[in-house]
């Protein structure tokens, strides 16, 4: 079958849709650690304000997805941030959301 002996490891290959279960195994528990967070949310607001690209949001996005893991109570997985990631790249990969919906 298509994209299981894959050299790329995600489940994927050309052509065939990503396998959305395919993501890093964690069980990581990452303690509170404000001063990380913060860092990587200042950061975060660097990137976005140095260059307004798209590049840059994405970046900025996940740099404060991860200061999430250094919050007490946030119920967030390296996984978690993984999936929520690639989706992303994903769907600018293809045009964004709502493409070929007006065509």
């Amino acid at each position: 079958m298509a994209g299981e002996d894959d050299e790329g490891g995600d489940g994927s290959s050309a052509g065939d849709e990503p396998d959305w279960q395919m993501a890093p195994d964690s069980d990581s528990t990452f303690p509170e650690d404000a001063e990380k967070r913060e860092l990587l949310r200042e950061v975060a607001e660097e990137v976005r304000a140095r260059d307004d690209s798209s590049e840059a949001s994405q970046v900025s996005a996940f740099l404060y997805r991860v200061s999430d893991l250094y919050k007490e109570g946030e119920e967030t997985s390296p996984a978690e941030i993984y999936l929520n990631m690639r989706h992303i790249m994903d769907i600018k990969a293809q045009g964004g959301l709502n493409r070929g919906r007006d065509e």
